[in-house]
């Protein structure tokens, strides 16, 4: 019994400290792991490694380290309305102040791009560049949030991005107006385009 909660204890202090690395390969590709890398490796950084200070900059204007890590690593959260975690993966990003675009699965179209972008169809779904990460681990999170080069929690102000709006539902088939009436045309002798009338003898 003692080994049983010795091993869980591990675990748990392994999951906590989980380490994500960023390093450059000899043919200059970033990679963002949660494995160390090669001896091989260039610039490594890992999560827990001090990121470099935000300079300042005009009011109103992104920090360069903001605007370099979301060029090289976009930000992407896929969701479910009423999604308790999905909520609290959103609240972690507003409150660490990044940008992100958010996916709400509502439908076939979105399912299948959650499942061809993270492999599964659970929620929710981080991605930052092309490292995913299924469900809701808040150290796992700051990781790759960190490896990839974003600003660390309070050196952003916060966001309130919320969740999408629910689509729409499905509208009435589409009613097409009547075409106008054509006005009608004078007849007689003297209306435009009658040929002219030969003139009457007396």
């Amino acid at each position: 019994m003692r080994s049983v909660l010795a091993a869980a204890l591990c675990l748990a202090a392994f999951a906590a400290s989980a380490q994500v690395y960023r390093w450059t390969d000899d043919k200059g590709r970033v990679h963002i792991t949660d494995t160390p890398p090669p001896a091989s490796a260039k610039n490594v950084r890992k999560s827990g490694d001090a990121a470099p200070a935000a300079s300042t900059q005009p009011a109103g204007q992104e920090p360069f380290a903001l605007q370099q890590a979301r060029a090289s690593y976009p930000i992407k959260l896929y969701t479910t309305p009423g999604c308790d975690a999905c909520a609290e993966a959103r609240k972690l990003l507003n409150a660490r102040g990044l940008p992100f675009s958010e996916v709400s699965v509502t439908g076939d179209e979105q399912l299948q791009e959650l499942k061809t972008v993270a492999g599964s169809a659970s929620v929710p779904a981080l991605v930052v560049g092309s490292t995913v990460q299924r469900g809701f681990e808040p150290g796992l999170y700051h990781g790759m949030l960190d490896a990839a080069g974003y600003p660390k929690t309070g050196m952003l102000p916060p966001r309130n991005q919320t969740e999408p709006p629910p689509p729409a539902p499905p509208g009435l088939p589409e009613v097409k107006p009547a075409p106008a009436a054509e006005p009608e045309r004078p007849v007689g002798p003297y209306a435009p385009g009658a040929p002219p009338q030969k003139p009457t003898k007396k």
